[in-house]
């Protein structure tokens, strides 16, 4: 007999996803400035720096402590290719689109095309990270609300690649950062109003089992070790770009 999962959000865990979203696009915002070179080149290492902080940061570990934050009463599970899938499209997707956008960002078409494939790039992300999410039943979905989480992530991801290119100071590239953590967040939070859970079993407590699936409970540590991972390559790129900016300090 079909019946409706019964959900509910940690409020702690969704400021927690706020929190990522701002601090993964303040360091996007600020790593996007950089990418233009002198003598038209670009910066690779910047331009890999906005798509993990961005996308990987600010939009996928987001997206799972999102996730996290969920409580169903039902087993669930996750899937490892789409989840890590997900993730590699939104790297890709958001490292190429700032590259695009950054070879003439004064130029609004340019911008709005970036925009639109980031803010696509985004949906797939999240949709695909939705369906990597298992219970015994499926999710049915208000399409109205879908095609609003769409509008949504478009709007912010051409917002966020203006201001990336605006926000020479400080001040600007924090309250830019707030600006795309609560578009982030509204666009996840809404693609998860769209979706309502229906059990299809009795055995509501019965974890999904699967070739590379993982239980929920194991969410946690997996999605930790890959904001930790992300993290440690954010820092180590960051020093390296410190270090060949003071070549003195190395000749000393």
């Amino acid at each position: 007999m079909n019946s409706t999962v019964t959900t509910s959000f940690d409020p702690w865990l969704v400021a927690l996803s706020f929190a990522f979203a701002v601090i993964g696009s303040f360091v996007a915002l600020t790593a996007a400035g950089r990418v233009n070179q002198r003598g038209g080149t670009q910066s690779l290492s910047n331009i890999v720096t906005v798509g993990v902080a961005l996308g990987g940061i600010g939009v996928w570990s987001m997206h799972f402590i999102g996730m996290l934050a969920l409580d169903m009463d039902v087993g669930s599970s996750y899937s490892m290719v789409d989840t890590f899938a997900s993730l590699l499209i939104v790297i890709v997707a958001t490292s190429w689109t700032v590259s695009f956008a950054a070879r003439s960002p004064d130029k609004l078409p340019r911008l709005v095309t970036a925009g639109v494939l980031l803010g696509i790039s985004v949906v797939v992300m999240h949709y695909l990270g939705m369906f990597g999410l298992k219970i015994n039943g499926y999710i049915r979905w208000d399409y109205g609300v879908v095609v609003l989480s769409m509008v949504i992530a478009v709007v912010a991801a051409t917002a966020a690649l203006w201001l990336a290119f605006n926000s020479p100071t400080l001040n600007r590239r924090v309250a830019a950062a707030l600006a795309m953590g609560v578009a982030v967040c509204a666009m996840h939070y809404t693609g998860m109003y769209a979706a309502e859970f229906v059990c299809t079993t009795e055995s509501r407590n019965a974890i999904p089992q699967g070739t590379g699936y993982i239980s929920s409970f194991r969410l946690p540590t997996l999605v930790i070790a890959i904001t930790l991972m992300m993290t440690a390559v954010l820092s180590v790129d960051q020093l390296f770009q410190y270090l060949r900016s003071k070549p003195a300090r190395l000749n000393a």
